[in-house]
């Protein structure tokens, strides 16, 4: 088995249906519009969204947090994975009457147990959502930067990529990097080429999330791979909702080919029917990837973590031991 990391996955997007069968029973919730025979259902962009925030808001309380993080990283060390960077997002914790401490206490200590019954590494991106505007991202880097919490260590935004305009995060941006913290951005994802060179101009990321798009312009290509920026990239995502037709349409080969930096990643798992194993098997049938390449793709993510250097040298050393294991 291949050893693997994760750096882009929405935790509240990762609640196993059968974990959220679990939680609705818990406080009552009629599940049949949105969850059946132990899948979500869902037909399009909207329906997805929907999908999400219903499931979404059965994780309620500081234990239910706690829960969601250690069920879906313990479920990841079971595939192989030694390290997973989860978006966590102040605005759920609203939604469900925590502050955003409480609700990255909790979640820090769902990674926690996961690590003592695992071994996994885990840390957390806190997240601002794009098309709720500058105002409330700028809220979440504020969070970000000033809470302390040990396992936070990165900065993202998510959200509507054709809302705004990179310029107008700038600040939040600036101050999450004043407070030491990796910074990633979604770009290329549902938007063109245009949005990733954008990004690149004004945000400055460390990474870019999905990224994808970039494909459409070879010269962004060539910058990508010339300033190293790391690709969140998430095949099965893209597919399953039409960014690229199919797999054969999809440019990881390429981007690869072209020199970039690109990692392997599930986002949402559970709502596209894929995991972050099922994510190295596609890589691994569908565009040709052999161990050696599929474990240069976890030292891809390694090398890029929002970790201190101890820990990187430490996972980095995990994956020598454990690149291709039987």
């Amino acid at each position: 088995m291949v050893a693997k990391a994760e750096l882009h996955c929405h935790i509240e997007g990762a609640a196993s249906p059968d974990l959220v069968v679990v939680q609705a029973r818990k406080y009552g919730v009629d599940t049949s519009s949105f969850l059946r025979d132990g899948a979500y259902i869902w037909h399009d962009f909207t329906s997805f969204l929907a999908a999400y925030d219903a499931a979404a808001g059965l994780f309620r309380t500081e234990e239910d947090y706690a829960l969601l993080a250690e069920d879906y990283l313990t479920g990841l060390a079971r595939d192989g994975a030694i390290y997973s960077e989860i978006f966590i997002s102040p605005d759920h914790a609203g939604k469900a009457g925590l502050s955003p401490g409480a609700y990255a206490d909790a979640l820090g200590e769902g990674i926690v147990r996961a690590r003592a019954s695992t071994g996994i590494e885990g840390r957390m991106i806190v997240t601002g959502i794009r098309h709720f505007g500058a105002s409330s991202v700028m809220a979440a880097a504020r969070f970000a930067a000033g809470c302390g919490h040990r396992l936070v260590t990165g900065f993202g935004m998510a959200g509507e990529e054709r809302f705004g305009h990179p310029r107008d995060y700038v600040g939040a941006f600036d101050m999450a990097r004043e407070a030491g913290l990796g910074t990633t951005v979604h770009a290329g994802e549902l938007a063109g080429w245009e949005s990733v060179a954008a990004a690149l101009d004004h945000i400055r990321p460390a990474r870019i999330g999905h990224g994808v798009r970039a494909i459409e312009n070879p010269d962004l290509v060539r910058r990508l791979a010339d300033e190293r920026v790391v690709l969140e990239v998430c095949p099965v995502s893209n597919v399953t909702l039409k960014v690229f037709a199919d797999f054969a349409s999809h440019p990881l080969p390429q981007l690869l080919a072209a020199g970039c930096r690109v990692t392997l990643n599930s986002d949402d798992p559970p709502h596209f029917h894929t995991s972050l194993a099922h994510e190295y098997a596609v890589a691994a049938r569908v565009f040709d990837l052999d161990d050696n390449a599929l474990a240069g793709l976890t030292r891809t993510a390694l090398e890029a973590a929002f970790i201190d250097e101890a820990t990187r040298a430490m996972l980095l050393r995990r994956l020598g031991d454990k690149a291709v294991a039987p």
